[in-house]
């Protein structure tokens, strides 16, 4: 096998959608496009080159993808500037290159195809690896950490919240008694002690029993819903007049803070009944999708990462006060 052979194998999820929803706004002379999770560079790179006369600001909190997405968009020149930080400091980052608005913002949630792909950050509940699933390793608690620090009620608690786990209680109280006996490590150890905590009926359904408890984890490791609660009204701020934000969601929790902050902006605030609605209380935000939009089968069949994907595209219509 070739050292090249994993590059085709990074198929960006439903990325000519997600072109075609910045074009009006990308497409403009002079225009600023924020990637706000930059990952190995895939978005980025048709931005660049499907809209020759925009300028990237790409973010991430993964120095490993920094540094390969910089190889990849290199031929681009100064029209790419990256920088490693987290999406909810896209604001100051923005500041610091002296920035007022952008007219694209694109979020792709979740982990990126290079975290999973690599054994050893530990997010894959199918194989043997350092159980550490943080997206910055330069930074926090690992996931290792978490499971043996945390108490049964704060373990209990994520699991059933980020996890949306019924059977939280149960594996909490496993975990806590096998951490006694030795501090978990590694991932093969934590998903045959989940599945053994699941009732056989349902094991038999769903996929693998313990997706849920490591998807629990790399949330709270990652403080992923906090984070995107100040990411998108921070990102929403920026965003020009006739500018577009699209945002990929892969789990019900993001997609409904999502949803919320979408949904609060493309409503009037005025009291029912008024016989003139002034500007201040009209809707600012303009809804693109109609609830979430899911993958094709052509797409899903392109990139099979795509089938859980919620998608949503928002406009602002009009200036707020900043």
């Amino acid at each position: 096998m070739s050292n090249e052979s994993p590059a085709p194998k990074h198929v960006p999820v439903m990325l000519q959608r997600c072109m075609d929803a910045l074009a009006p706004a990308a497409s403009a002379p002079g225009a600023v496009v924020v990637d706000a999770t930059l990952g190995l560079g895939g978005h980025s790179e048709a931005i660049l080159t499907q809209f020759p006369g925009a300028r990237l600001v790409a973010v991430d909190r993964d120095p490993a993808a920094l540094e390969l997405s910089a190889q990849r968009l290199a031929p681009f020149g100064d029209r790419a500037t990256l920088v490693h930080a987290v999406y909810d400091e896209i604001p100051q980052v923005l500041d610091d290159l002296g920035i007022p608005e952008v007219h694209g913002v694109l979020f792709d949630l979740g982990v990126s195809s290079m975290q999973l792909d690599e054994a050893d950050r530990g997010f894959a509940y199918a194989q043997d690896a350092p159980l550490d699933m943080r997206m910055d390793q330069t930074r926090g608690l690992s996931a290792a950490e978490v499971l043996n620090t945390y108490s049964h009620g704060d373990l209990a608690r994520i699991l059933k919240v980020y996890g949306e786990e019924r059977f939280a209680g149960k594996i909490a109280s496993v975990i806590v008694r096998e951490r006694q006996k030795e501090p978990f490590t590694t991932s093969a150890r934590l998903v045959e002690l989940v599945r053994n905590a699941i009732p056989a009926a349902t094991r038999r359904t769903g996929g693998n029993p313990a997706k849920r408890t490591f998807q629990a984890l790399r949330i709270e490791v990652n403080g992923e819903l906090e984070v995107l609660d100040r990411a998108i009204p921070g990102a929403l701020e920026r965003l020009a007049v006739g500018g577009r934000i699209v945002v990929m969601s892969y789990q019900s929790l993001e997609d409904r803070l999502v949803k919320q902050y979408f949904q609060a902006g493309a409503t009037s605030t005025a009291p029912p009944g008024l016989p003139f609605v002034p500007e201040e209380l009209q809707p600012w935000l303009k809804l693109h999708t109609r609830g979430a939009e899911l993958a094709t089968e052509a797409e899903i069949e392109e990139n099979r990462r795509a089938a859980p994907v919620r998608l949503r595209v928002a406009e602002r219509i009009r200036a707020t006060r900043r």
